[in-house]
């Protein structure tokens, strides 16, 4: 469990194929300074389990469903990456639930920096869209974020669905955001109490359904 408040920007230092995956090294001080075998760290919002450490690296192994889902799949040598250690026990939640469990990717549409901070507008892929509501959580890249607009239900169905986060400057400067650019892939959780809603109505109305023939 993860709060989505990032903790330091790391960076990815070796990629070595693991099966279909691949086990990535990651240079992160604050992480690796404690870090045990087998905790998790979301990396850029996947959570991911360390199978190794050094004073300032840890290693851990990307499966192949992974690298096909999350824009980690993207990464080179050198990619900086969101980190955040899990969430302890009795610990505040200055975020919201995040579960590093990335439910897809959206693409920077638009970047609008103002004086004070940064708008960034990420497309939505159409199953995701009924999960995000205005001033609602999203985690992107790992990062909790408010949703500040999002488009309308009213669009075309052929149109591309969006959101927007507007970021403060502690934002940009302590997270991989600041640097984003359009075009660039990143990884979106959506709250997970809307996930939960929308099963439980898909059930509820599949029950009504069968009960009505």
């Amino acid at each position: 469990m993860f709060t989505g408040i990032i903790e330091e920007i790391g960076e990815i230092t070796a990629i070595a194929p693991a099966g279909d995956g691949w086990r990535l090294t990651v240079r992160a001080p604050k992480a690796a300074a404690d870090a045990v075998h087998g905790e998790s760290i979301a990396v850029s919002g996947v959570c991911l389990t360390v199978v190794g450490s050094t004073a300032d690296t840890f290693d851990t192994d990307v499966m192949k469903q992974t690298l096909d889902v999350a824009a980690i799949g993207d990464a080179t040598v050198g990619t900086r990456v969101n980190i955040e250690k899990a969430m302890p026990v009795g610990a505040r939640l200055g975020g919201h639930i995040v579960q590093g469990h990335v439910d897809g990717t959206g693409t920077v549409l638009e970047v609008r920096p103002g004086a004070q901070w940064s708008v960034l507008r990420i497309s939505l892929p159409a199953d995701l869209a009924p999960l995000v509501v205005d001033k609602g959580s999203i985690s992107v890249d790992g990062t909790s974020l408010t949703v500040s607009a999002v488009s309308a239900v009213s669009a075309p169905a052929e149109a591309q669905a969006w959101f927007e986060v507007s970021l403060i400057p502690e934002t940009l400067a302590a997270t991989t955001l600041g640097s984003r650019a359009v075009g660039d892939r990143v990884n979106l959780e959506t709250d997970i109490l809307a996930r939960h809603v929308e099963r439980l109505l898909a059930f509820r109305e599949a029950a009504t359904e069968g009960g009505s023939r």
